[in-house]
């Protein structure tokens, strides 16, 4: 009974980045820089907090948005750190993971024929759920642009049927940021006009040579700003995000979220309670790790003469695939993980713009990556013979 599916779902592909993890994670010997999920374990003192929240009987349906207490923390913990001010009662909420964020917030955005701006390479977690809701994706190629979508590129993509800008920075796969002047441009070029950005800020706690800046500090009122605990306090799978927008955009989006799944887990609330107070700073020392294995990792790939942009947040690097390798990302990375037995991920999973390129996650112990870089130079040796 296949030809009754939806077409839209039909036509959606399963994430490339899962293809390749599952297609290698078998493999004996396999060193696997795959996955962008970080090596730490949830803090002690947050794990605690879930622990006692199921002791206590936090486990029931909580409010739709979350509960108060929690929306009221988040809010104070983004205006702490980014300087952002919403209203907790109307203008936070809690969602199941920043995925569930994306997944809402577009649903509730988009009409069909509507078209969205996408930076080209990027997460495939966005163009799936565009098609879903029958609207279309502007993928705009930022290669040649350090990999970032800015004004003058997002201008050049405008359209009568724009309904959104997707701006996920840092970024998965490139680890690229905006500047705070590059943010405030485009700010400039789209205030007061029918756009809104959506602005996927997970990483936002791992950038490591400047401060983050949210778009939100210059355009509020045309901004969803999406974010979370799962990178930031190595809680992927306590699956709490926040959803941070004006009240007239979240009134709606939390009519979407309600018929979604209700609310988030209670027992998660209560450890992201814990995590967004007390913990409000436990991202500082995994974030000093990352930067030693970003500095240590980038260092590796020039001697071996790999072409790649250095990632100021986030913990991945998007590589260019050398020359002489006339191979699909697919292949190379295929080929790469038979021959040596380290594991990336071909850079075809993050859109058509990414061909060419592999992506290497440095989420993972500085053994676990000298031994897959030393694998990697050998393979290039290889090819070059």
């Amino acid at each position: 009974m296949e030809h009754l599916i939806n077409e839209q779902v039909k036509n959606i592909q399963i994430s490339g980045i899962r293809n390749f993890f599952n297609l290698v994670s078998g493999m004996e010997d396999i060193v696997s820089l795959t996955i962008g999920q970080p090596d730490f374990f949830t803090p002690e003192h947050v794990k605690a907090a879930g622990i006692e929240a199921i002791a206590n009987n936090y486990t029931t349906y909580t409010h739709n948005a979350g509960f108060p207490e929690l929306r009221k923390a988040a809010a104070k913990y983004v205006h702490s750190k980014y300087g952002l001010t919403y209203a907790p009662e109307s203008e936070v909420i809690v969602t199941v993971g920043a995925s569930q964020a994306i997944d809402i917030t577009l649903r509730t955005l988009l009409s069909p024929g509507d078209e969205v701006i996408l930076p080209g390479p990027v997460y495939p977690g966005y163009e799936p759920i565009i098609h879903m809701c029958q609207a279309k994706t502007r993928m705009v190629d930022t290669r040649q642009n350090g990999f970032k979508l800015t004004a003058d590129l997002i201008s050049g993509a405008l359209t009568d049927n724009t309904k959104a800008i997707i701006l996920p920075y840092p970024s998965n796969p490139t680890g690229i940021s905006l500047t705070k002047s590059e943010l405030k441009a485009i700010a400039e070029l789209v205030k007061g006009k029918d756009v809104f950005i959506i602005a996927d800020e997970i990483y936002s706690e791992l950038t490591f040579d400047a401060p983050h800046v949210s778009i939100a500090s210059f355009l509020r009122e045309q901004t969803i700003v999406l974010n979370g605990l799962s990178k930031s306090h190595a809680m992927t799978g306590w699956r709490i995000g926040f959803l941070f927008a004006p009240e007239n955009l979240a009134k709606h989006i939390l009519k979407v979220h309600q018929y979604n799944v209700s609310c988030a887990s209670s027992v998660a609330q209560m450890a992201a309670l814990e995590a967004v107070s007390t913990g409000k700073n436990d991202a500082l020392f995994m974030r000093e790790e990352y930067k030693k294995r970003r500095d240590y990792v980038f260092n590796r790939l020039v001697n071996i003469g790999l072409d790649v942009v250095k990632p100021d947040g986030a913990f991945y690097f998007f590589v260019a695939i050398p020359t002489w390798i006339k191979k699909s990302s697919f292949d190379f990375c295929y080929q790469l993980a038979m021959d040596q037995k380290v594991a990336v991920v071909p850079g075809s999973a993050f859109s058509e713009f990414g061909e060419g390129y592999f992506r290497l996650s440095f989420a993972c112990s500085m053994e676990e990556l000298e031994k897959g870089i030393d694998r990697i130079e050998a393979f290039l040796q290889q090819t070059k013979n």
